[in-house]
Formats: structure tokens, C-alpha cells, sequence
């Protein structure tokens, strides 16, 4: 597939405002903007209201303002549209979405309707236009001030306290509540975007910045991107804040709040080097520029690939880099997701667990097998709990989900996909192996796929042979719940120490005395075998000795209030206050209010008080899922 090639310069050093100098996105002949879609029955996305074949969305051009004060964007997106002859309609998706008006590139009006919002509310409602013979449309809409994938907070709620805050979260189907278009990952879309906003904040997306940014003299600036290459909507995304600029390498920088810079900054100094070591592995990095922007604690992921522009959560900074397989993760979504992209989120797999595998090998280079193999058996231990939990044969624990995410759980999507292609290495070697995933990238860059497009691509080109084929259990793994028995098992003495130390922990309740020397693996591993059931005094030990409740370290800490809170252990509830009052990252926050949850009457009156205090401060994202658990009876 031809693409357009821009020119990128070189980011400079800056605690100011800093952009990337580009020449304008061309006006290309429309074939060489657009990334082939897919139509086999396995590519139905379900997800979405767009018919594709039909007409589709092949570039989005955004005109919008930011309004802190009523919490809304609204503004113009320009659609170019491909459509087969004949088609006269074209369907987006929209979620909550207000259309002011539709006209067509002259500035003729075009009907449209809004139809009935789907039984499952983030599907939100079909938006069909009548566009006739045009193939540019013009919707001017603003988004509400709920929109699900916008969070717009308060200066209270960042680490300066001065400025308000906004960021996006698009995947997987939310950027509908704010941007309308064709919001499904097989349609992929370059787009450009105009953003106003209030003086003296910056704004970042995920897009190449373009000059500085246009002084408007009333109080406002006008920011500029571009993404020449076609990605899936939901990679399309902002963050608007009191923020500044720090260099890492020569195509790689962090932005951050100006009091979080300095120790992001630390955090995240390996990255120019992930990148080479990732370009070694799989062939070259094709976005340009490897920028990096550490959100407030609100955001609810550990990390989003957004092109050009990952965003993390400040909860991986640990002050010794011990939780940066995150950054080596979301680096990897560079080719697994948005460089070869999941048609459909039944296959999510493909993007996760793809990438879970490579951002393992990167922890590889960066460092050291010790590290490798100890995250890597914690995945394998989080597999088996699952696996445990839902039972071997749940539907849920197959890779592909025919019937779109009903997956069992992240250690299905992304570990039991890691430990698949770790299966397939062992078994036919590195070399031969990585040969095989390079070209899967190369010959799938800046396309949609699916499980059967990976499962064949294997039989052909990593497989000798049938017989190969069916020796590597391929069809098992993709299709099949549970784990096969040809799985790769982590070595068994990646955690010899710590092992050793639960082992005489549970037998006489000795303490680790070498505890600050062990990898943070370690200690997680350590706190995830200890006995469930302990007392006050045997809890108080543990913390006093270790220093639990004292730690840098969220993923520590996280394990430690757990164990406590499903112990009933007063002490630990004030701490756990704190701690869900100040992070609103999804993968902490359910569970520990889950765990309140689960004690009943000591610990639903608790959950219930601190979330009347939180809710509001979370993404809708951990709203949702803290919503189902205190639902639950």
C-alpha cells in the first residue's frame, strides 16, 4: 500500500511549548490514503453501525474548541468518503453526539437522522446521511459534556493545582462520544485536527504536531496535527494541560505536569533505547517520532498506544524503573495494533497479546533475561488463576471471541496470547520465529486483521508443514478455550528466592530478611503466595518488617492493601482511602473496591462511603467497572 510520506524534524530540548515542524498533509489520490478493509464473515464487526462496503470514512479533518468551563468540545469534522457506485447514504457511529447540521463540500445541506440507541449504551446510535453524489461532508456537532471517552478535570485533580485538564481515552469504541465517524478498528482513517484552546495550556495528540502553535488574540491558541497514515479511530487522541516538553533521545521525549517532569523524565530514560532494540527485533519504527505524555493519576489504563503520543498513567513511576515493561508495552503497540490492527474486537488478542510477547522481548534487551523471565512467569501465574476461576473450558479463555469481547480477562487476551507465540518460539527456534513475525508486520503494515488471517499466515509461512501445523496445536491455541498441553511453562527458577521465602513464611512466619534487594517481581510474586487468611498481628509484622504500606511502588502497594482489606484489617482502610482517592487506574481500583465488597458487612459500608468520595474523580472507563461490582449482590 503507497503512502505519504511527510518530513519530520528533529524535537528539540524544551520545557516550553515544543512542536514538529511538517510539510501539510498532500491531497493524495484517495487509493493511496486508504487502508484496505476487510469483508469476510470473521471481519463483522459488531460494534459499530458503519456498512463499509457501502460507503466509508477515509479521512477525518477536525476543526474544534475546547470549553474547561462547560466541560465540551464542539466544532466542524470534515469527512472524505469512499463509496461504492450507487450509494447515496453513509452510516457513522455517534454516542450522545449534538449534529447542528450536515452539508456536503458546496455547503448544501444533506439530511440525516439519528436512529434508536442500541440495548448496550456505549454502541450509542446509528448516524445516516443522505449524501448523494458528494464525497466530502461536513458535520458541524459539539460533543456532550459527559461524552464517555472525555475526562475533563478540575486543577485540583492534577499535580499543579493551577490549570484544568482534559484527556481522551478512544479504545475501544468510545471515541463515538466525541468524534463522529466510522469508530470501528478495520476502518482505518488519516485525519487531521485544529484544536483552540484556552491560553496558557498546550495541547498533544496523536499526531505530528504541525509549526507553533497560532496565537488567536483573545486569550486562545490554535494547535495543529497530522496523521498521514491510516490508523483505527480509536487511536485518534488529545490531552490538553499545563504541561511541558523533556527530550530523551534524538526521536523520543516525555511530557509531563511540570512538577512530575523530572522524575518522568527518569522513569522513561531507556526508551530511545526500546526503540532500537525493538527496531532490531521486528524492522523499523514507522511513526516518526516515539513521544510519550505521563497523564494525572485520573487516567484509567496503565498506558494507550495512541500513535506518536503514548499516554501513561503516573502510577508506573516507581523511582527505579522497576514497572517500565509498561513503556516497553505500549512502545510494542507501535507494530502489534497500530501498525498491523485488529479488525474486530473479538480478536483483540492480536493486539494485546502479540504485543505482550514483543514488549517481553524488549524487557529482554533493555533488561536482562533475570527480569524477562520473571514477568513472564508472573503472566503464566495470572493464566492459571483465571484459568482456575472460570474453569479451563469457559468459552471466555479461547483467543478469538466470535461473538465480539466477552473474554474471560486480560490474562487471556494478553497473557495466554504472549505465552501462545512463546510456545511457538521454543518450538521451532528464535531465529526461524522472528523471520516469521517480522514479515507478518511487513506484510501487514497499516492493515486490519483477523485471527483466521494470522492462523493461515502461520500454516504458510511458520509452519514446515501440516504435520507441523497440527504439531503446533495452531488451531487449539487460537480457537480452543483453555491452555494447550504443548504450552511453554516459564522456567522454574525465576523465582527461586522468593518462592523459597513463601515457602518458609507459610511453614514458621520468617521474613524475608533481603527483601530491599529483590527485583519488584519478586516482591509481587512474594505478596501474591502468601497465605489468604492472616490476623492483625501477623499483618502488622509483615508491614512493619517490609515497609508495605510505605512503598513507591503501586504495583506493590496495590497486593499489600489487598491482602490486607480481605483480611479485615483495620489499619490498612485510611491508607486505602488515600490510595483510591488519588489513582483512578481501572486495574487497581475495581479490585480493591471489589475486595471491600466481598467482606460484607465490614467492608460494604466502607466501599460505599469512599466511592461516594471517588467516583466523580474516576473515567468513565472505572466508573463502569466499580458500578458492576457494588451492583453485585
Amino acid at each position: 500500500m503507497r503512502r505519504i510520506a511527510a518530513p519530520i524534524a528533529l524535537l528539540l530540548a524544551s520545557t516550553a511549548c515544543t512542536t514538529i515542524d511538517t510539510e501539510p498533509l498532500a491531497k493524495a489520490p484517495m487509493d493511496a490514503r486508504v487502508a484496505p478493509i476487510l469483508t469476510s464473515a470473521d471481519a463483522l464487526d459488531i460494534a459499530t453501525y458503519a456498512r463499509p462496503q457501502i460507503a466509508r470514512v477515509t479521512h477525518v479533518a477536525l476543526d474544534l474548541a475546547l470549553d474547561f468551563d462547560a466541560k465540551r468540545v464542539g466544532g466542524t469534522a470534515v469527512l472524505d468518503v469512499m463509496a461504492a457506485p450507487g450509494a447515496d447514504e453513509i452510516v457513522l457511529d455517534s454516542n450522545g453526539l449534538e449534529i447542528s447540521s450536515v452539508t456536503g463540500a458546496d455547503g448544501t445541506p444533506l439530511a440525516f437522522t439519528i436512529g434508536a440507541t442500541a440495548t448496550d449504551a456505549e454502541k450509542g446510535a446509528p448516524l445516516t446521511i443522505a449524501i448523494g453524489d458528494a464525497r466530502q461532508i461536513r458535520i458541524a456537532y459539539a460533543a456532550p459534556a459527559d461524552a464517555a471517552a472525555l475526562q475533563w478535570l478540575s486543577p485540583e485533580q492534577t499535580a499543579g493545582g493551577t490549570h484544568p485538564f482534559l484527556f481522551s481515552q478512544g479504545q475501544a469504541i468510545l471515541n463515538r462520544t466525541w468524534i463522529p465517524t466510522q469508530d470501528s478498528p478495520g476502518i482505518r482513517q488519516t485525519w487531521e485536527a485544529r484544536i483552540t484552546a484556552p491560553k496558557p495550556l498546550d495541547v498533544v495528540m496523536s499526531g505530528v504536531a504541525q509549526g507553533e502553535p497560532e496565537e488567536l488574540g483573545d486569550g486562545r491558541q490554535a494547535f495543529r496535527f497530522v496523521m498521514d497514515k491510516p490508523v483505527p479511530p480509536y487511536l485518534i487522541a488529545i490531552a490538553a494541560g499545563d504541561i511541558d516538553f523533556a527530550a530523551i533521545g534524538p526521536r523520543t521525549g516525555v511530557w509531563a505536569e511540570p512538577s512530575v517532569l523530572a522524575s518522568a523524565r527518569y522513569e522513561v530514560a531507556d526508551t530511545e533505547d526500546m526503540v532500537t532494540a525493538a527496531e532490531g527485533l521486528y524492522g523499523p519504527y514507522r511513526w516518526g517520532r516515539y513521544d510519550m505524555i505521563v497523564l494525572p493519576p485520573a487516567f484509567p489504563f496503565g498506558g494507550m498506544e495512541n500513535p506518536v503520543m503514548t499516554f501513561l498513567t503516573p502510577t508506573f513511576i516507581a523511582g527505579d524503573r522497576s514497572l517500565t515493561g509498561l513503556v516497553a508495552h505500549e512502545l510494542a503497540h507501535s507494530w502489534s495494533g497500530n501498525l498491523v490492527t485488529n479488525a474486530v474486537w473479538g480478536d483483540g488478542w492480536l493486539n494485546e497479546g502479540v504485543t505482550s510477547y514483543f514488549e517481553n522481548r524488549i524487557v529482554e534487551e533493555i533488561y536482562g533475561t533475570k527480569r524477562a523471565r520473571q514477568e513472564v512467569a508472573l503472566d503464566y501465574m495470572a493464566i492459571l488463576e483465571t484459568l482456575d476461576e472460570v474453569g479451563a473450558d469457559a468459552p471466555g479463555t479461547a483467543l478469538h471471541q466470535p461473538d465480539g469481547t466477552d473474554s474471560a480477562g486480560s490474562a487471556i487476551v494478553y497473557n495466554k496470547g504472549a505465552a501462545f507465540l512463546r510456545t511457538l518460539e521454543r518450538a521451532v527456534g528464535r531465529e526461524r520465529f522472528d523471520a516469521w513475525l517480522r514479515q507478518w508486520f511487513d506484510g501487514h503494515a497499516f492493515q486490519p486483521a483477523t485471527s483466521n488471517m494470522i492462523y493461515e499466515d502461520m500454516k504458510a509461512n511458520l509452519a514446515g508443514s501440516a504435520a507441523e501445523a497440527d504439531q503446533l496445536k495452531l488451531k487449539e491455541w487460537i480457537y480452543a478455550p483453555g491452555l494447550p498441553d504443548n504450552v511453554a511453562k516459564p522456567d522454574p527458577a525465576a523465582f527461586a528466592t522468593s518462592d523459597a521465602a513463601s515457602q518458609r513464611y507459610a511453614a514458621d512466619g520468617t521474613i524475608p530478611s533481603d527483601w530491599a534487594a529483590w527485583t519488584s517481581a519478586e516482591r509481587q510474586r512474594f505478596l501474591q503466595n502468601l497465605p489468604q487468611e492472616l490476623d492483625g498481628s501477623r499483618l502488622a509484622l509483615l508491614d512493619d518488617r517490609l515497609k508495605l504500606s510505605a512503598t513507591g511502588n503501586n504495583e506493590e502497594l496495590f497486593l499489600w492493601l489487598e491482602l490486607a482489606l480481605a483480611n479485615r484489617y483495620e489499619p490498612a482502610v485510611p491508607q486505602a482511602e488515600a490510595f483510591l482517592a488519588r489513582v483512578g487506574r481501572a486495574k487497581f481500583v475495581r479490585p480493591l473496591f471489589a475486595t471491600l465488597w466481598n467482606q460484607g458487612d465490614w467492608g460494604r459500608p466502607i466501599a460505599t462511603r469512599i466511592y461516594a468520595r471517588t467516583r466523580a474523580s474516576y473515567h468513565a472507563v472505572t466508573q463502569r467497572g466499580v458500578d458492576r461490582v457494588l451492583a453485585s449482590d
